[in-house]
């Protein structure tokens, strides 16, 4: 039998109606911030204007297609809402993909402009869309055009029609468009804004890139809350750490792989706060091991919220920093107002106003939604008397030895708590006896004694976890590997580089 919880939300509002609203509430307050530069929310709605001019003097109209693959500057959020402005249809492309995906989302898009940032980290941007053959490529970064307002049409009145198309990872075949509404994406950000209780006293950080899901989601907060927050175009500590302490960051995050990062560097002067003014990590996009949870707030004396989303859906739930340690450490939060979830056969599904409105390829929409409209996560999981929602593994992360079901997550988060172990994956690689056998892949903590295959399943051992459960085979790597956006790691290359190995 399902289960469900459900809530309900107004998110009726456009994007532009949003900006125009918290720029004539508090006009002059900032909202980004970047190095030394700041722009405040009245700049950003007539920036937005101008560019949308701009663009429409180029023969951008409501409907039109514009991709853009650009980095996390200010120009790139202007540029983003000069395009709700002007009712386009918008295709964030993230700026670490080259020539294969690039081409097949402009392509499939049918984009009729493409905006670039030039050159940006050694690579040639503009050259590899006269490569793909691209329309209407503009270089962002030379300069945004600009025109005069007053020729612009009215601005789009409806959040419902599609508006944005985002790319799922395509880490095993061809990329997905995913079609979202501002209504979809206001509903996702508002998850946020109603989980975390910022404020105006506030100060966040976008330190992952714009082009990603989360990008507007944290600007719906932004112009719902008005606060603001710090842009970093290219993440990396300890380096970062300066910006996060002039601009008095309060909330700070991304994935996972940030949270370890932050606790990396707190580790090395544990009697000093890293970041003064820090008092919330928040994020998502990967699983959370309940050690890394617990760490983090033992050693920076800050809280931890995380939550749940996907491309297709960029909030689902969230933690709160007025939950209990308990929920925070082992959920992923409760659903916002306007996110149903049913639990079908322990998979979780998905229905409301955060939810996309399907794919580019009508074929993948049909497969994606079940006959209730549910979309289906291929996410394992349950809910607990109290609405949180609790992740067990994926249905592809199911690791079926000799016939019985393993959670490849429930080995991972038990490992995560030995010390001498940094990260940790663990795939099912093909077995001709067993159907599959258990792979740990272990990122060690700096100065640790190597870590045996006998080491391993005895921690898992004194962890209480069944020995039909245990690893088969250990492999030790100096760093995973992950995409470049939430740090995800990719389980997909891992089984590339260790499925023919024989143990």
């Amino acid at each position: 039998m399902p289960t469900d919880t459900a809530h309900t939300l107004d998110t009726s509002r456009t994007f532009w109606e949003l900006v125009e609203r918290r720029a004539a509430l508090t006009p002059d307050r900032p909202v980004l911030l970047q190095e030394d530069r700041t722009l405040t929310f009245e700049e950003l709605r007539a920036g937005a204007e101008r560019t949308a001019a701009g663009l429409h003097a180029m023969g951008v109209r409501p409907g039109t297609v514009v991709a853009w693959q650009l980095p996390t500057r200010i120009e790139t959020v202007v540029l983003a809402m000069a395009l709700t402005r002007l009712g386009a249809i918008q295709s964030p492309i993230i700026p670490f993909y080259r020539d294969r995906e690039v081409s097949f989302a402009l392509h499939t898009s049918q984009a009729e402009f493409f905006a670039v940032p030039g050159t940006w980290r050694d690579f040639d941007h503009t050259a590899m869309a006269e490569r793909i053959s691209a329309r209407g490529t503009f270089e962002a970064y030379a300069a945004l055009p600009t025109g005069d307002p007053a020729s612009l049409p009215a601005p789009p009145g409806s959040g419902t029609d599609v508006r944005w198309i985002y790319w799922t990872s395509g880490t095993t075949s061809d990329p997905k468009g995913v079609l979202h509404t501002d209504r979809s994406l206001i509903a996702g950000g508002s998850c946020l804004a109603h989980a975390l209780h910022l404020s105006e006293a506030d100060t966040g950080s976008i330190a992952f890139p714009f082009a990603h899901i989360g990008g507007p989601d944290y600007l719906v907060m932004l112009l719902l809350y008005g606060f603001p927050a710090v842009l970093f175009e290219k993440f990396a500590l300890p380096d970062a750490l300066e910006d996060y302490r002039k601009h008095g960051v309060t909330v700070a995050g991304g994935s996972t792989a940030f949270y370890s990062m932050f606790l990396a560097e707190q580790r090395k002067q544990p009697d000093t706060r890293l970041i003064p003014t820090l008092r919330l990590l928040a994020g998502g996009g990967a699983p959370k091991p309940p050690e890394i949870h617990h760490a983090v707030v033992r050693e920076m004396g800050v809280k931890l919220t995380h939550g749940y989303g996907m491309t297709e859906v960029p909030m689902i739930t969230m933690g709160s920093p007025d939950d209990t340690e308990e929920n925070l450490a082992t959920t992923e939060g409760r659903p916002p107002p306007g996110m149903e979830i049913r639990i079908t056969n322990d998979e979780v599904r998905l229905r409301g106003e955060a939810v996309c409105a399907g794919y580019l390829n009508p074929s993948h929409t049909t497969e994606a939604f079940d006959d209730d409209g549910f979309l289906i996560t291929g996410d394992l999981g349950h809910l607990t008397p109290t609405g949180h929602l609790v992740l067990t593994g994926r249905l592809k992360d199911v690791i079926i030895r000799k016939g019985e079901n393993i959670s490849a997550k429930e080995i991972e988060d038990l490992l995560h708590g030995h010390p001498a172990i940094t990260d940790v994956a663990v795939i099912g690689l093909p077995d001709a006896k067993r159907g599959e056998r258990v792979c740990a892949v272990i990122e060690q903590t700096t100065g640790t004694t190597p870590l045996t295959l006998a080491d391993v399943t005895a921690h898992l051992r004194a962890e209480g976890l069944s020995p039909h459960k245990l690893p088969e085979q250990l492999e030790v790597v100096d760093a995973l590997p992950r995409n470049e956006t939430l740090r995800k790691v990719l389980k997909y290359r891992l089984r590339e580089r260790y499925s023919g190995t024989v143990k």
